[in-house]
């Protein structure tokens, strides 16, 4: 039996829709679903958790979700400054 549904927790100083080149590199986490009923269930659970957990949230296509908080930055050396974090959540359905 083939998984066909999939959530992607990812960790970035940028949004999970970008997807730079690379951004495979900053997922923490993948979580494999059976059925679009059970991605439902377990996004739903992880959208209150990382609701609770962090302050600011934006979302796009109701696919990708990023959470952060003002003050979880790391230092960019490329820009020379602060760059904040991000927690991403990225829902994947087959097509």
């Amino acid at each position: 039996m083939s998984i066909l549904y999939k959530i992607i927790y990812m960790k970035a100083d940028y949004e999970p829709w970008w997807q730079f080149e690379g951004w495979e590199e900053t997922i923490q986490e993948t979580y494999f679903y059976e059925t679009e009923e059970a991605l439902e269930s377990a996004f739903q659970q992880m959208l209150q958790q990382f609701r609770a957990q962090y302050e600011k949230e934006a979302k796009k296509q109701e696919a990708y979700f990023a959470f952060w908080t003002e003050n979880e930055c790391e230092y960019c050396e490329a820009c020379d400054e602060d760059a904040q974090i991000y927690h991403g959540l990225i829902k994947v359905k087959p097509e």
